[in-house]
């Protein structure tokens, strides 16, 4: 995928994306939310803290991230995480109305969520990666330490 994004430590405009959807009756934003962070703690551990925020994506409604503590700081402020303490995991909501509707899908008995989640941002917390950039730099004695 490509989009408009300054390169830094955790950014890059080109990444690769992993999504998850969910659809069905009854499901709710305590099943996404239960969903992500049972993910988040099976990928990170107990140790880091996690938050949920309010965002904005155009199929989804409501729509949030999930951000997990900054790894290299302990959430005190660095410039891996932009002195803020977190760092963003993923971009998740609920599947917008319209979205369901444009597929032929009754809204009043269907819900459903969403999230995505740039891969490599996955890599750099869970190995604790100093910069996302280092990943297509093609450096093999950094790629041949990751395990297959």
């Amino acid at each position: 995928m490509y989009r408009r994004d300054d390169l830094d430590l955790t950014h890059t405009p080109m990444f690769s994306q992993m999504e998850g959807f969910v659809v069905g009756e009854g499901i709710s934003l305590a099943d996404l939310k239960g969903t992500v962070e049972a993910f988040a703690r099976d990928m990170f551990g107990e140790k880091p803290r996690l938050r949920f925020r309010p965002s904005f994506f155009p199929y989804t409604e409501p729509s949030a991230e999930l951000d997990i503590s900054c790894w290299q700081c302990n959430g005190a402020g660095c410039a891996m995480c932009k002195r803020t303490g977190w760092l963003e995991l993923l971009g998740c909501g609920m599947v917008h109305p319209a979205v369901f509707e444009a597929v032929g899908y009754d809204v009043e008995k269907y819900t459903g969520f969403a999230w995505g989640m740039g891969i490599e941002r996955a890599a750099i917390l869970r190995y604790h990666v100093d910069d996302i950039r280092m990943f297509f730099e093609n450096d093999l004695r950094f790629l041949e330490q990751f395990p297959y």
